[in-house]
């Protein structure tokens, strides 16, 4: 193939130790291990994505069969045998996709070729990619020839999830993490990019593309060479084109909604979300650079410029610098929690779109900064933080959930402790149970005694934790009903604290204890002699043991 007719993540693949960029540790290692002729049985890469695993596996390969030795390594005039594991196929050097091959049989096919030494090279080398994807008895199956292996025979894997692979397998390599490739280090690698294809990209661009990879040179040079194709008769790819090739938006519409959910501007900020829409962005894209936005915000005293990862230019980072000023940090703490369980939400709903336009309205409700003259006050947001938020935030309560009906204004004497005429005075858990069955609300009380635990009871306020079998309608069903029989309102807090065992398990436990105490009086010892499979399932009448 053309070498110019290749994507420049192949294009610019490293062929050599010193191209490697970001992994100075590893590539020091390595070689000081195959000058001092040290080479391990095995070796394990694990990393992120797109930072060299596959490529130094390779090079490691060369470095060890290069007919030209260590020192001379080839790099564009290749040997034969730098040729032929360039374009993986050499006989001597196995690439195998443990995806693809993970039963126990290929390792088995593998270690029987291992027993054969290698035809053209001074090494047989095994490069298992993926290899966390093999299965327990194939990672069995290695484990003895992986510890004492040929002297001609290594191994070499590469992981993303080193978690997977067994104890007894990472204990037996001598294991490399590959590092993120730093923001600084990329951006420079991309400018050296850009001009041997005589490409015109801005400096932002190559500054979005940087963040945009997260640190990996693949996802990078992916990234560059699509901008790059969308150039017409030396036209320069700037920022804007940039966002819209790679459905990405400008921050600063980020930062001009966050203010403006900070006033209340309910109609400004959905139009502008929808304009951020339209341009093609993933709802969970546009969630997650809002919680770096939020990070900025709570944290922008104590970065540098730098240190936004290229998220911010200077214009944005002063910007948020002077707002930030101005907001309560409690209030970003809130968003943070919101948005993150936001983010949990976006699988069970179908029209995310929608979801993200109520949760943008909830975030000017929840902190209670929505104001008629639209100033962004610090003390105003403080004051009516504490009086709406901080005293329902408690016992690391996750959720509060109030049904719409139970906005409407009620006068203040119906707050006094007398029973309301002709409403029902709502004090104990049981006082509850009792009226559902009252009113025949038979599956109400069949949630409540089954599927919630009871963590506390107080006036209008009731705070439970519940099991995967909560019916989802459940909070509102129950806000309703009790707004109707105590002409009163009432919270319905979740709470993460476990609460007390359901009236079901209370249930069942005490039968268990009966059951338990009655194993042990004579009167069954005695069923039991006669009837040896006789099995005590139920207790009707009270049984006092006596011998």
């Amino acid at each position: 193939m053309n070498k110019n007719s290749k994507v420049l993540a192949l294009k610019y693949r490293p062929q050599i130790f010193r191209d490697l960029i970001g992994q100075d540790v590893l590539v020091e290692t390595i070689s000081n291990s195959i000058k001092a002729n040290k080479v391990p049985n095995a070796y394990l890469f694990t990393g992120i994505r797109g930072v060299g695993k596959t490529t130094t596996a390779r090079i490691v390969a060369k470095a060890l069969n290069c007919k030209n030795g260590f020192e001379n390594l080839c790099k564009d005039d290749f040997c034969e045998n730098c040729e032929a594991i360039t374009n993986s196929n050499h006989i001597d050097i196995f690439e195998l996709d443990a995806a693809s091959q993970s039963s126990v049989e290929n390792t088995r096919e593998l270690i029987e070729f291992s027993r054969y030494a290698p035809t053209s090279s001074k090494y047989k080398i095994y490069i298992l990619d993926e290899c966390h994807m093999l299965s327990k008895q194939a990672w069995a199956s290695l484990l003895k020839t992986l510890e004492e292996p040929p002297e001609y025979l290594k191994f070499i894997f590469a992981t993303t999830e080193i978690k997977k692979v067994p104890i007894t397998i990472v204990s037996r390599c001598q294991r490399f993490d590959l590092s993120r490739i730093k923001s600084s280090k990329l951006l420079e690698f991309l400018k050296k990019i850009k001009e041997k294809e005589n490409g015109k990209v801005a400096d932002d661009t190559l500054k979005l593309i940087v963040k945009m990879s997260e640190g990996s040179v693949r996802d990078a040079l992916s990234l560059l060479d699509r901008g790059l194709l969308t150039l017409k008769n030396n036209q320069e790819l700037d920022l804007k084109s940039a966002q819209k090739i790679f459905g990405n938006f400008d921050k600063s519409q980020l930062i001009e909604m966050f203010v403006l959910i900070l006033k209340g501007e309910e109609k400004k900020v959905i139009e502008i979300y929808r304009n951020i829409y339209d341009q093609g962005i993933d709802p969970k894209v546009f969630l997650n650079d809002f919680l770096e936005l939020i990070y900025y915000f709570k944290n922008i005293d104590s970065l540098t410029l730098e240190n936004t990862n290229f998220s911010l230019n200077d214009e944005e980072y002063l910007k948020i610098k002077e707002i930030s000023k101005k907001i309560d940090n409690r209030v970003l703490i809130l968003y943070w929690q919101f948005t993150i369980k936001t983010l949990d939400e976006l699988d069970i709903v179908s029209n995310q779109n929608l979801l993200i336009e109520m949760f943008l309205i909830r975030l000017m409700f929840l902190s209670g900064v929505k104001q008629k003259d639209n100033n962004l006050n610090k003390n105003t947001i403080t004051e009516k933080f504490d009086k709406n938020i901080v005293s329902d935030f408690k016992n690391d309560t996750i959720n509060q959930i109030k049904n719409v009906t139970q906005e409407k204004k009620i006068k203040p004497e119906i707050k006094t402790e007398v029973k309301a005429e002709g409403k029902n005075l709502i004090n104990t858990f049981k006082q509850l149970l009792s009226i559902c069955s009252e009113k025949k609300e038979l599956k109400l009380k069949y949630e409540l005694e089954k599927n919630v635990n009871l963590v506390s009871f107080e006036k209008n306020r009731i705070e439970i934790s519940f099991n995967d079998n909560l019916d989802k309608n459940f909070v509102k069903d129950l806000s309703l009903k009790l707004y109707e029989w105590t002409d009163q309102r009432w919270i319905i807090t979740l709470s993460k604290i476990k609460g007390e065992k359901s009236i079901k398990e209370q249930v069942e436990n005490k039968k268990k204890d009966q059951i338990e105490a009655a194993k042990n009086t004579k009167l069954y010892k005695d069923v039991l002699e006669k009837f040896s499979d006789a099995k005590l399932i139920e207790i009707t009448n009270e049984i006092s043991e006596k011998e």
